[in-house]
C-alpha cells in the first residue's frame, strides 16, 4: 500500500469529508500541532517512565488523535461529556502530582532529567497547539471542550515534568530574575 496520493502536491489537502483546503488552513495547522504534540508524547513514553504513567500518556495520545480527527472533520460534534470527563481525569492527576511535590516558590526552568526535559517540550508544543486550535475555533467553530482539554493538558505536562524530576532525584531549577 502506498502512503502517498500526490493530491497534496499543489498545496492543498483533504479534510475527512473530502473538502479540499489549503495546507496552511487554520484547521490543518491545528491538527498538525496536535500531531506534533502526540509525537512528542510518544517520545516521552519511549523513555524511562513508569508503566502507569506510560499507560496514562497512551490514553492522552488516543484523545489527541480523536481531537485531530475532529479538527479535520467539518461540523464535527465531539462529545462534550467525553471531553469534560477526560479533562476532569487530567485535573485529578494534576492535583495528585502537585500535592506530592514541594510547593512552588518561583518559576522554574524547563529541564532536569531527560524525561522531564521531553515533558517540558511536550508542554510547550501543547501550548502552541492550543493557540493554533483557538485560531481554528474562531474561524470554524468546533466543540470548546477541545480547547479546555488542551489547556489542562499543558498544566498536566508541567506537573508531570516536575514529578519526573523528583522521581529521578533532580531538583527543579528556579528562575533567578535579573537584578
Amino acid at each position: 500500500m502506498r502512503i502517498y496520493t500526490k493530491t497534496g502536491d499543489s498545496g492543498e489537502t483533504g479534510l475527512f469529508d473530502g473538502t479540499r483546503v489549503k495546507k496552511h488552513d487554520v484547521r490543518v495547522a491545528g491538527y498538525g500541532e496536535i500531531d506534533e504534540l502526540n509525537s512528542v508524547l510518544g517520545w516521552l513514553r519511549a523513555g524511562s517512565v513508569d508503566e502507569a504513567t506510560s499507560a496514562e500518556i497512551g490514553r492522552i495520545q488516543h484523545d489527541l488523535f480523536d481531537i485531530g480527527a475532529d479538527l479535520a472533520t467539518p461540523g464535527a460534534t465531539a462529545t462534550e461529556a467525553f471531553l469534560s470527563s477526560r479533562t476532569q481525569d487530567l485535573e485529578t492527576w494534576i492535583d495528585a502530582l502537585m500535592d506530592a511535590l514541594p510547593k512552588l516558590k518561583s518559576f522554574i526552568l524547563p529541564g532536569g532529567c531527560h524525561e522531564a526535559a521531553v515533558c517540558h517540550v511536550a508542554r510547550a508544543v501543547c501550548r502552541r497547539a492550543e493557540r493554533a486550535c483557538w485560531q481554528a475555533h474562531e474561524a470554524h467553530a468546533f466543540p470548546p471542550g477541545i480547547l479546555v482539554y488542551l489547556n489542562r493538558l499543558s498544566d498536566l505536562l508541567f506537573a508531570l515534568a516536575r514529578q519526573l524530576n523528583a522521581s529521578a532525584g533532580v531538583a527543579d531549577v528556579e528562575w533567578q530574575q535579573r537584578t
